[in-house]
């Protein structure tokens, strides 16, 4: 690649006396025209003459003398010897490219480079940084056309390589002298040119698509009389600029009013989505746009469904007049292209970095690389070009969706697309969100990490297809799957467990106990999501499975049954629940002893489930034994003797001893508080079990800031939409409630009845009993109207889905019957 440069000045023979030289001039020097020059002929046009590489220069009569390749000689008129200082720009010098007919939006953007001022007597340089294709040149064009900047001439030069520069200088110089274009080659017009920028103030030079600030640090240095904008995908290096914007995407109604304003006024269903997959990249938008208007037939929601089935077609074509160069698919090509030569591990990283999802990236996902330094080197490398943005405040990083969309799409004529390579790159992406998973799913204590890594592992299931699932894929989507039924979001976990059954049986069979395995957690998903259609019959054929290939005594069989026994027990069938505790607790004492940690929480499930069916004779005298069973072989300070200490307080609750229940809670808060810490989520439920025992002994004083208090924790450490959270804000309103404040009590119940049905699902026990509940509060509020049409909707919803004689089918029946009585008669029944 050939740089402009400053050479050697030609000797001359003979020279008339000089004009004062341009501080920096190089590679010619202007002459003043002789006195003498009316001595030529009557009418004769001055004549210059260039020679070049022939040994001294020479220049007569006003010539101009450089070295290079001999040309002819040129008569040029004598204003045209001027030097360039004493030249004024003429009117219609500017050279806008870009039509302003599609650019929306940007008024901060613009905002802040009419803000800019600089130092007297220096260069005022801004610069326009962002990933290609966000709209920086439009930006920079939009800018110089139409806003009051005062400067004049207005010149825009291509400056992505040194030899598109030194012909924008030239072109400047024909432009202010036009006769120079044929006495000139390019290098000396562009000298000209940078003397003439160098000698006058009030210019405006743009100078688009910089890839390297080298091209135009000498420009930059000598043309010191006006304001240089400057538009890069570097984010780097700019060193004495004034001001650096980094140009983003736009937003959603700015990318929309670009999709309409260029397809017409006509069927945009779809508009909002496609603008969201696109990322709000301009450049996409007007791709997909030209497409659009030249396919008057199809819709954004058309688009949709042709960029998902084929999106290396649709990312490499536009409309018509969309150049090949400017789609999706080749926008980066330059920059990737540089980034590869310098650096082809930060390619490999970035394809890598495409399977995860776009946002809040953490540093653990970027790993494979043997040498650090070579991280840090392709980060930043990746960086300094825009394509990825660094968070240094959490540590993670980002890139934009369609940049990753691009670079996971194999394209055969891209040679950074190759499939091999895109193939190892999901490979390397699936290993390390292996390699980042906690030890465990039970520990609170990990689920902060768990909920930073689970956005990356739904965002990789989305981006690959069953049938490139691998082992690791299995072990990945299995264990976050199990990771959400622990943070109480089974429903979400599921869709990863399904996938995970499929990928174990395909890959090892249907009887391989890692299948067995995730059978039986997608079974559990299905329970804690209350779709014990599901659960149940899967549960029974695990169960069965398990027996024919491990044997009744195999550890993974006595597991299942015990997960039957609570599908059932959840399912109101304590009838089919309790046999298979109770031959649980058998089983646990035969093989593994009296004292192991599994017979001691089996008989804690099974005296649960006594509590269940109320028989509260058999449950307490268990949960006694339990707790001093597990004093005696855990200790006090262990979580499982603190969780029988609760299930026994729970059934002195029933029993009607709240005086036994409330000290037993107090006694259990204390502990986990001294053991766990007082944002732990079983220091929350015991605090949340002993506000309600509060509340049902009257003790409104204690219940009502120990539930407010819980509530708060609770959003805090477990997120809105966790079930134990939207248990605490009904818990609240029931306190509300109880204390006569329905104003306050009836929006908590509509906000939780309304984030069950969202979360839950309208088929959630959790959800019928908000809704009943919400029904309740409008009862007691007088308001029937509201109360009866709810209670008639969840006795349906409790019929169909739990069946008549579920207890809660009963209650809400029952509840309806009162209201009705009482709207008809206006009295409450006996």
């Amino acid at each position: 690649m050939v740089r402009w440069r400053r050479g050697r000045r030609g000797s001359t023979s003979e020279p008339a006396a000089p004009a004062e030289a341009t501080e920096g001039s190089s590679r010619f020097t202007w002459w003043a025209p002789r006195d003498d020059l009316s001595a030529a002929a009557p009418g004769a046009p001055a004549t210059g003459q260039v020679v070049i590489q022939s040994g001294n220069a020479t220049a007569t009569h006003g010539g101009i003398a450089v070295t290079g390749i001999y040309n002819p000689t040129v008569h040029l008129p004598p204003e045209a010897m001027r030097p360039p200082s004493e030249v004024d720009a003429p009117a219609g010098m500017n050279n806008l490219p870009h039509q302003q007919g599609h650019f929306v939006g940007r008024s901060s953007d613009l905002a802040r480079l009419d803000g800019a001022s600089g130092a007297p007597g220096t260069t005022l340089v801004q610069v326009v940084h962002g990933l290609g294709g966000v709209g920086k040149s439009a930006l920079a064009a939009c800018w110089a056309g139409t806003r009051p900047h005062g400067c004049t001439p207005v010149r825009w030069i291509t400056a992505d390589n040194p030899a598109n520069v030194q012909q924008g200088l030239a072109s400047l110089a024909t432009a202010l002298q036009p006769a120079l274009a044929s006495a000139l080659p390019t290098e000396a017009l562009a000298e000209w040119g940078l003397q003439w920028l160098a000698s006058h103030t009030g210019w405006l030079l743009i100078l688009d698509n910089v890839n390297d600030p080298a091209d135009i640090a000498t420009l930059s240095a000598r043309a010191t009389g006006g304001r240089i904008l400057i538009t890069s995908r570097l984010a780097t290096g700019w060193i004495g600029a004034t001001t650096l914007v980094r140009l983003d995407v736009m937003d959603e109604a700015e990318s929309i009013a670009l999709l309409t304003h260029i397809t017409g006024q006509r069927n945009l269903d779809g508009a909002t989505d496609l603008c969201a997959v696109l990322g709000h990249l301009p450049l996409a938008i007007e791709q997909v746009a030209a497409y659009l208007a030249q396919n008057p037939l199809s819709t954004p929601r058309d688009y949709l469904g042709l960029l998902a089935q084929h999106p290396a077609d649709m990312y490499g074509h536009g409309g018509a007049t969309t150049p090949a160069q400017r789609t999706i698919a080749r926008i980066w090509d330059i920059t990737l292209e540089q980034i590869d030569t310098r650096q082809p591990a930060a390619i490999d990283l970035l394809r890598t970095m495409a399977w995860y999802a776009a946002e809040n990236i953490p540093a653990a996902l970027v790993d494979g690389f043997n040498d650090p330094p070579a991280l840090n080197q392709a980060i930043g490398l990746l960086t300094a070009y825009s394509m990825i943005n660094p968070d240094p405040g959490t540590s993670t990083l980002a890139m934009h969706r369609l940049v990753a969309a691009v670079a996971r799409t194999p394209d055969p004529d891209d040679p950074r697309r190759r499939r091999d390579n895109i193939d190892l790159a999901r490979q390397r992406a699936a290993s390390n969100l292996c390699n980042a998973l906690p030890p465990t799913v039970d520990d609170p204590a990990t689920w902060p990490t768990w909920r930073n890594l689970l956005p990356h592992i739904d965002a990789f299931a989305d981006h690959t297809t069953p049938d490139t699932d691998t082992s690791n894929t299995a072990l990945l989507l299995h264990a976050a799957g199990t990771s959400l039924i622990k943070q109480g979001l089974p429903a979400r976990g599921i869709r990863h467990l399904q996938r995970a059954v499929t990928a174990y049986e395909r890959l090892l069979g249907n009887d391989n106990p890692a299948t067995l395995t995730s059978r039986d957690h997608l079974a559990l998903a299905y329970q804690e999501s209350a779709d014990l259609g599901s659960a149940i019959p899967l549960h029974e054929q695990t169960l069965a499975d398990c027996k024919r290939l491990l044997g009744e005594d195999h550890p993974n069989t006595v597991a299942s049954r015990n997960n039957l026994a609570l599908a059932y027990q959840k399912a109101g069938d304590l009838d089919s629940a309790i046999p298979l505790y109770q031959q649980t607790v058998t089983d646990c004492e035969r093989l593994l002893g009296e004292d192991d940690r599994a017979t001691l929480t089996s008989r804690n499930n099974l005296a649960s489930v006594y509590e269940e069916a109320g028989d509260l004779d058999s449950a307490i005298p268990l949960l006694v034994q339990s707790v001093k069973d597990r004093l005696r072989v855990l200790g006090e300070d262990h979580p499982d003797t603190l969780t029988s200490w609760n299930n026994l307080a729970l059934a002195y609750e029933k029993a009607g001893d709240l005086g036994s229940a409330i000290a037993l809670y107090e006694r259990t808060v204390t502990a986990c508080e001294r053991l766990l810490g007082e944002g732990h989520p079983d220091t929350l439920t015991s605090r949340s079990n002993l506000a309600v025992a509060y509340l049902q002994a009257g003790a409104l004083g204690h219940a009502i800031p120990l539930c407010e208090q819980v509530l708060t924790d609770r959003e805090q450490v477990l997120g809105i939409d966790h079930p134990d959270t939207m248990t605490s804000r009904s818990n609240l309103a029931s306190v509300y409630k109880d204390a006569g404040d329905l104003g306050s009590a009836i929006p908590l119940y509509e906000q939780t009845l309304s984030d069950r049905l969202r979360v839950l699902g309208e088929g959630h026990p959790d959800t019928l009993i908000a809704s009943n509940n919400l029904a309740l509060a409008y009862q007691e509020a007088g308001d029937l109207g509201s109360a009866i049409p709810l209670y008639q909707q969840t006795l349906t919803n409790c019929e169909q889905l739990l069946g008549n004689d579920h207890s809660l089918t009963r209650a809400v029946r029952e509840d309806l019957a009162y209201a009705m009585a009482k709207r008809d008669d206006g009295t409450w029944p006996a």
